[in-house]
């Protein structure tokens, strides 16, 4: 380390146009080197460097740029699909609530036509019944009245004689010619 400080210290007793040679010391010809080669890159490069930085710059720009167009427009969309949304869950809450309502009036419509199903039955039911006890009471009558015929036909075969079988016959025809003068 001391050789490289030594030959940057040590410059003027170099001679100026005396001699040339090779430095064997590796350090001090490499930060030489070095030196030489980053200025003559910066004397020429600087304009190469500055027009590969200044395209890149724009490029970093132009992205950006379209970056933000992209935001934008996503911004735009997803403002639109929160406002169909919105719209959606307004119509399926209308849904819900018109089917809720609707199921509520097909169920109280059932209801009601149960009713009156049951109403309907219930008045053929004691129609039914009705018409069963007339039935069963002309059927009683009928009997009743059919055992009091033979009864009476009993009774008057055993008393009536013949005799008295003509009077009655002849006293009927009597009293049905006098209704029909009354009536003529």
């Amino acid at each position: 380390m001391k050789n490289v400080t030594d030959s940057f210290l040590y410059l003027g007793f170099w001679p100026s146009a005396g001699s040339f040679g090779f430095n064997t010391d590796i350090f001090a010809t490499n930060l030489i080197n070095l030196s030489v080669v980053l200025g003559v890159l910066l004397f020429f490069g600087k304009g190469v460097l500055s027009d590969l930085l200044d395209n890149r710059k724009q490029r970093i720009l132009k992205t950006i740029r379209n970056s933000e167009e992209l935001r934008e427009g996503a911004l735009d969309q997803l403002e639109k699909a929160r406002a169909r949304l919105r719209k959606v869950e307004i119509e399926a809450d209308q849904y819900r609530i018109n089917g809720y309502s609707e199921i509520e009036r097909e169920k109280l419509e059932l209801i009601n036509a149960t009713y009156k199903t049951l109403e309907q039955l219930e008045n053929s039911k004691n129609e039914t019944i009705h018409f069963e006890q007339q039935r069963a009471i002309n059927q009683v009558r009928q009997r009743v009245f059919q055992q009091a015929l033979q009864g009476a036909l009993g009774t008057l075969n055993s008393c009536l004689n013949n005799e008295l079988h003509l009077r009655t016959i002849s006293t009927n025809i009597g009293m049905f010619g006098t209704v029909k003068e009354i009536t003529d």
